[in-house]
């Protein structure tokens, strides 16, 4: 897909003439990576980059501080996240003894309990925080990076507090999260971080993604969003990323009565953004599991799926037009 924009801005067109659409947040993850590492300007509408999600932060604040217990910005963000009980008061009497004695506010935990600074119970809560983020490093020690990052999404109590959340808000970051896990099993450290742990080669490379700047307001650049936010936009060229079974329609759709139907609403919200084309990119791996004559995902109709025309190129991602 991003060589489709390069080929696309070199042949005369603009950047702003192309919009990305995608099913679900989640998704945005491997398109912001692709066009990252092509340098072409983004904006994600109405939204937010992957790695600037509440849901992510929270999940890599865990990471982070299990990789460093030095990182005071990663514990101030899941001291109390999920909510322990741990009031301003108690993390005041912290922030002053690491600004009194020059020490992280892990090493503050103990000083402060050992001087009486602090109520039974404050204190029984910050033993248990300390004893959490202990376990969670032994338990995941040997483990892959991926099956770290389930892991303590999962026993951190991140997974519980955002799948009790309710509505569609609480899917969308259940669903990240899973993206997140993704992102690590597909991370390939690079050749010059081989003195890194692979914990901390791919925290670097998110704190490196999070802090690429969305193209400015006035910037020519592709325009990310999803499907629902795309209502009422038109674009000259439109790519919608991830129209294959599983995805789009997810394999809920096939469970829920009518939900099919819906999804199929969508889809045509999709395709009439496109003043001119209408593309669909795919994973060589959707590709290679379906026959080429049988390449379209059920929420084109039939009459799409007679319109749509298919061209395969070795190597690279499909489109369809």
């Amino acid at each position: 897909m991003a060589s489709q924009i390069q080929d696309w801005v070199e042949n005369g067109g603009k950047l702003d003439d192309c919009a990305v659409l995608y099913r679900s947040n989640s998704q945005s993850r491997v398109i912001e990576e692709a066009l990252i590492r092509c340098q072409i300007p983004y904006r994600i509408y109405g939204g937010m980059r992957f790695f600037e999600r509440q849901e992510i932060k929270d999940a890599l604040a865990y990471l982070r501080l299990i990789n460093n217990r030095q990182d005071d910005a990663a514990f101030e963000r899941v001291i109390n996240t999920p909510s322990r009980g741990i009031g301003d008061r108690t993390l005041n009497i912290l922030r002053n003894l690491t600004r009194e004695r020059q020490i992280t506010l892990w090493q503050a935990i103990q000083i402060a309990i050992h001087e009486n600074m602090l109520t039974g119970r404050a204190s029984t809560a910050l033993l248990r925080f300390q004893e959490l983020i202990n376990s969670l490093q032994q338990d995941t020690f040997k483990m892959p990076l991926f099956a770290q990052t389930d892991f303590v999404i999962k026993h951190s109590g991140l997974y519980d507090m955002y799948k009790q959340e309710k509505g569609e808000k609480g899917e969308v970051r259940i669903e990240n999260l899973e993206e997140l896990v993704t992102a690590t099993r597909e991370f390939v450290k690079p050749d010059d971080a081989d003195e890194m742990t692979e914990l901390t080669a791919f925290l670097t490379h998110a704190s490196l993604e999070a802090g690429e700047e969305q193209a400015s307001p006035h910037q020519s650049c592709v325009e990310m969003m999803t499907l629902h936010s795309a209502k009422g936009l038109e674009f000259p060229r439109v790519f919608m990323v991830g129209v294959e079974e599983g995805l789009f329609p997810s394999f809920r759709s096939f469970e829920e009565p009518g939900r099919l139907e819906e999804e199929r609403r969508l889809a045509y919200v999709g395709i009439t953004r496109a003043k001119q084309n209408s593309l669909f990119p795919m994973r060589k791996a959707a590709v290679c599991m379906q026959k080429k004559s049988d390449i379209c995902s059920p929420v084109l109709s039939q009459s799409y799926h007679k319109s749509v025309s298919k061209k395969f190129v070795c190597g690279e991602r499909l489109h369809e037009r």
